[in-house]
């Protein structure tokens, strides 16, 4: 349950980081509440997550989740750039995730 808890904060942690961008400085109502919430949201998961996960752990999935979210929504969605070096370092960091995850 904890790690599906993290999952989730992740995924959350996607949409609000994406939201930022949306919310134009916070000043379009409804890209701002979707953000907020879904921070609210993800930081409550993260929290929870922690109980049982440390935080070493926790913290860099949650994180790595969200850069590769968002990553991967830019280079779809906004037609942000994409070279050898982001396709190795966007790996790396799965790799990284998969590694901690493993050695829990």
């Amino acid at each position: 349950m904890y790690w599906a808890a993290l999952l989730i904060a992740g995924l959350l942690e996607v949409i609000w980081a994406i939201g930022l961008k949306y919310t134009h400085g916070f000043t379009k109502l409804s890209p701002t509440i979707i953000t907020l919430s879904a921070l609210a949201i993800s930081f409550s998961l993260l929290a929870f997550a922690m109980r049982a996960i440390p935080l070493s752990i926790a913290y860099i999935i949650w994180v790595g989740i969200g850069i590769l979210g968002t990553s991967i929504f830019g280079i779809m969605v906004l037609n942000e750039s994409i070279s050898p070096l982001k396709i190795v370092s966007l790996s790396l960091i799965i790799i990284g995730i998969v590694g901690l995850k493993i050695s829990h």
